[in-house]
């Protein structure tokens, strides 16, 4: 017997194999963890193919597509959705001033000269103002150091007229995002980026004190126009801490089937055309093709895509993830871009900046 327990030890030894890509991909845990690499795997990047050198293949000729006539598509608003959150918000601010004769207040750091990031900087800033909610950029250039925005968030931090602190990502290839995003206090973290936000948000027997703007705009877009969550099988397209990994998360919490597609996908549109909602956001223009989408999908596309147009006001314009003429076919409902996701992702902000602000003062 102690033979055979011996042999049988032997052969059940775990012999570590090396990572595939570890010559290709450095890995900001290798060397550090050493065999726990194993566990959490090479640190890859998410890189889809480029629409300007792999462009998608041209949509199949009318004659061969199928429309279901009966399947009319509702086009979500969110617009209108936004409309009524913000509304609410600032009847909230109002109740506030009249009450304590305080507001809640944000601090936005912008780095770099996106046209983009100065674009929905821009966007924030107004919707701030017209909710009565005071607000403030910091503006800092592409090649500032880390110190220099960890002391503006420090300051923000110690600051007791901010309530809600955003950092407008992406940041410059040089800045740690996790080293500014970490140095945001957890009670001011209104964009919901902190570890111990994320980390309550995956454990379902605690609460965040903030969830992603952008995980609650989905969530709040399928909510209102009457989506059923519970039990339903639901593919997204994209992974990353702003979008992807939180809306996930909050799906989980609906008990929704949650499935997610990212750049190592194999085939991809199997995974998709089972899904009965999609949420897109890999940042890829035309990269869900209307043959990804089953008949009756619901599309929530959060793609916000700038592509150059000197004939446009500022120089581009915004396009979606989603190829929007040819999920119109197939779909029952589907989110607009612009028009949809974002206005209710600066919705969200709003009302998180508002319970920041509750927080502060002890208010219900």
């Amino acid at each position: 017997m102690r033979a055979l327990l011996s042999k049988l030890n032997k052969e059940l030894v775990w012999t570590p194999r090396p990572i595939v890509f570890k010559a290709f991909f450095s890995s900001n845990r290798a060397g550090k963890n050493g065999r726990k690499d194993y566990i959490l795997g090479p640190d890859l990047p998410d890189l889809w193919p480029s629409p300007t050198s792999t462009p998608p293949p041209p949509p199949p000729p009318p004659s061969q597509s199928k429309v279901d006539e009966k399947l009319v598509p509702t086009i979500i608003d969110g617009r209108s959705i936004a409309e009524e959150i913000r509304s609410s918000v600032a009847e909230e601010v109002r109740q506030m001033k009249y009450s304590i004769d305080k507001v809640p207040g944000l601090a936005v750091i912008l780095v770099g000269q996106r046209r983009d990031s100065q674009s929905y900087v821009r966007s924030k800033i107004k919707a701030c103002q017209e909710a009565g909610i005071t607000s403030q950029v910091a503006e800092f250039p592409e090649d500032c150091t880390e110190d220099e925005i960890v002391n503006a968030v420090t300051s923000f931090n110690e600051d007791p007229s901010v309530h809600g602190i955003l950092v407008q990502l992406p940041l410059p290839q040089h800045v740690d995002d996790e080293k500014i995003l970490g140095a945001i206090s957890l009670e001011k973290d209104v964009d919901g980026f902190h570890p111990l936000n994320v980390g309550n948000l995956a454990m379902n027997d605690r609460e965040p004190l903030f969830v992603s703007c952008s995980a609650r705009a989905c969530v709040e877009l399928l909510l209102r126009s009457d989506v059923k969550i519970i039990g339903k099988n639901v593919a997204i397209i994209g992974r990353s801490k702003v979008v992807g990994l939180p809306t996930s998360l909050l799906l989980q919490r609906h008990h929704a089937t949650v499935s997610i597609v990212h750049a190592f996908t194999e085939n991809p549109e199997d995974i998709t055309r089972e899904a009965d909602i999609v949420i897109s956001a890999a940042g890829v223009p035309g990269l869900v093709r209307g043959s990804w989408l089953k008949k009756g999908a619901v599309v929530i596309d959060v793609g916000t895509n700038p592509i150059e147009d000197p004939e446009r006001k500022h120089g581009y314009f915004l396009t979606g993830d989603v190829c929007y003429l040819e999920a119109l076919r197939v779909v029952s409902a589907i989110t607009p871009v612009p028009g949809g996701v974002g206005p209710v992702t600066i919705a969200m902000l709003l009302s998180n900046t508002l319970d920041a602000a509750k927080l502060a003062y002890g208010l219900s």
